[in-house]
């Protein structure tokens, strides 16, 4: 008996599709450009800083600074999936929830105690949430920024940790991304337009945490072209070094 792919219904909501088509595109243009396809280390490295920046402003950093602990965190958690995501990679492929974990441990290593790292807040429903959507997640065959777009979406809206819930939400969107193919160098910076959008981004976040079909989809197609930004950002940081 086949089991129904839980993700299916949601590349049918309008404009998804197209949207994540469109992300696709992008990405692997990006990804075609002379200067990644061996300098691809380089501009990796940069889209890491980048992505660090925008997502730690997005929590609240004040300044781009290691001495900011929510930048540091963030940057962390960038250079930790930078060029391809290292270990992490096959951790969340295995283990899933131990990779968020390592992820919450690089992001609030500055802001909680130590025996808070990496571990989710003591409450039955975000422990069966998590086991939900680390298991959907991992069985879809969903597209790539479908999948991240929804991983990003349910850490958001769970807040598993208490702390740096926003950085780590973000690392996973860029995690599922490199981990299913579809960027896996890391050079796109799709935080680059969530930070400029802050506001379209917080409410998407809420329409897509309530449920209905309409703020589902808004939230699935503002990440997707924020992945298709974060593609034109990649282009850019490719033809800065040629």
């Amino acid at each position: 008996m086949t089991t129904a792919d839980p993700l299916d219904r949601l590349m049918k909501l309008g404009g998804v599709a197209e949207a994540s088509d469109r992300a696709r595109d992008e990405i692997g243009r990006a990804h075609r450009h002379r200067a990644n396809l061996r300098g691809w280390p380089i501009t990796a490295a940069e889209a890491a800083l980048r992505a660090a920046r925008a997502s730690s402003v997005l929590d609240g950093a004040g300044s781009p600074e290691v001495s900011d602990p929510v930048f540091a965190g963030a940057l962390r958690v960038t250079q930790a999936l930078e060029g391809g995501g290292g270990t992490l990679v096959g951790v969340w492929q295995r283990a899933p929830l131990q990779a968020l974990a390592r992820l919450h441990m690089l992001a609030a290593a500055d802001l909680v105690d130590g025996d808070r790292l990496g571990r989710p807040r003591a409450d039955a429903d975000v422990a069966t949430r998590l086991e939900l959507l680390v298991d959907v997640t991992g069985r879809t065959r969903a597209s790539a920024p479908v999948v991240a777009a929804v991983a990003h979406g349910e850490l958001l809206t769970l807040k598993p940790f208490g702390s740096a819930d926003g950085v780590v939400a973000r690392a996973v969107s860029r995690l599922v991304t490199i981990a299913r193919g579809l960027d896996p160098h890391g050079l796109g910076v799709p935080e680059v337009s969530w930070m400029r959008r802050p506001v379209d981004y917080r409410e998407a976040a809420r329409g897509f945490a309530g449920g209905t079909p309409e703020g589902v989809a808004t939230w699935l197609v503002l990440c997707c072209r924020a992945m298709q930004d974060g593609a034109q950002q990649a282009v850019s940081i490719a033809e800065s070094l040629t």
